[in-house]
């Protein structure tokens, strides 16, 4: 799955649309703007049939340029990046850090799009959309925008294992602007599949991921925490934060995102845990319990 999630996103789950979508998007604007500039044209013949050709010929460039450039601006600036098109395919611009754009984002893109689109025929837009990892085309790279999907398949969210209580806040000074989208999603797709795989293998991929994890923020893995549930828990963060960029300040970072509110922690799906009774015990002998364990970690036998 193509997935983005931003660091100040309007909505947390973002993905960026493909071509198809978005042509279909532009042809049923396009088709909305001829019909619109049909029968503008028509009125303003009618009520300007005494001036000169030259004065006929200005109104009519001005019309056109108000109907396809000034019209799509002003549409996607008040309705925040979706035109009628973009409305009809579940589509939105957004800026590329996941926020609405404005009036200078929409004004670059109509700009723009009136040579990429309209003078080309679509198809510079079309090559550079194909060559763009995010499906950008030049008006969306000049712009700073994306264009991403607000209708994603009803699949239902899969399950994210929540993370330790007691590391609720103990990462939240962690810089996370250099962690890329592509860790990210190894992440998630690691965390809902964890308890799927082999003890070893989930062991070794959680290693590896923690410590791609802690390069990329420059903090080394905490020695009390094992791998998995670090990376549960600095993923955590990452939606919180995203929660309250969206939100407002008042969301906490436990019931942000998918993550349950409550549930039973330590689980015996986590690398590194082991069920001994009714509880959880840590590899080193310690019992489970609100608190961190006290010990270091290590990879199960």
């Amino acid at each position: 799955m193509s997935e983005l999630v931003t660091g100040e996103a309007v909505a947390l789950e973002l993905r960026p649309a493909k071509v198809p979508s978005r042509a279909l998007a532009v042809l049923l604007d396009l088709l909305v703007a001829f019909v619109v500039y049909a029968a503008v044209s028509i009125a303003v013949v009618a009520g300007t049939s005494s001036l000169d050709d030259a004065a006929e010929a200005a109104v009519a460039v001005a019309l056109l340029v108000l109907v396809l450039i000034g019209a799509p601006v002003a549409v996607e600036t008040l309705s925040r990046g979706r035109s009628l098109g973009k409305l009809a395919c579940g589509l939105r611009v957004v800026r590329d850090d996941g926020g609405p754009i404005r009036f200078r984002h929409a004004l670059v893109r109509g700009l723009v799009g009136a040579v990429e689109i309209l003078g080309t025929l679509g198809i510079l837009a079309c090559i550079a959309s194909l060559a763009s990892e995010r499906g950008r085309r030049v008006g969306d790279v000049l712009a700073g925008t994306l264009v991403v999907r607000e209708r994603v398949p009803a699949d239902g969210p899969a399950f994210l294992p929540p993370a330790p209580p007691w590391l609720a806040g103990r990462f939240s000074g962690l810089d996370l602007s250099g962690v890329p989208e592509d860790l990210w999603q190894a992440i998630r797709q690691y965390l809902a599949r964890m308890r799927q795989l082999d003890q070893q293998v989930s062991w070794s991929m959680s290693v590896r991921l923690a410590g791609e994890l802690a390069e990329r923020t420059g903090a080394p893995v905490p020695h009390d925490v094992p791998p998995a549930a670090f990376v549960a828990a600095v993923l955590q963060e990452r939606q919180a934060r995203d929660a309250r960029r969206a939100f407002g300040a008042g969301v906490r970072g436990q019931a942000a995102g998918p993550w349950p509110v409550a549930g039973p922690w330590p689980s015996a799906s986590w690398p590194g845990a082991a069920v001994r009774g009714p509880g959880v015990v840590w590899p080193d002998g310690g019992a489970a319990g609100p608190e961190a364990p006290r010990t270091g970690f290590v990879p199960p036998a």
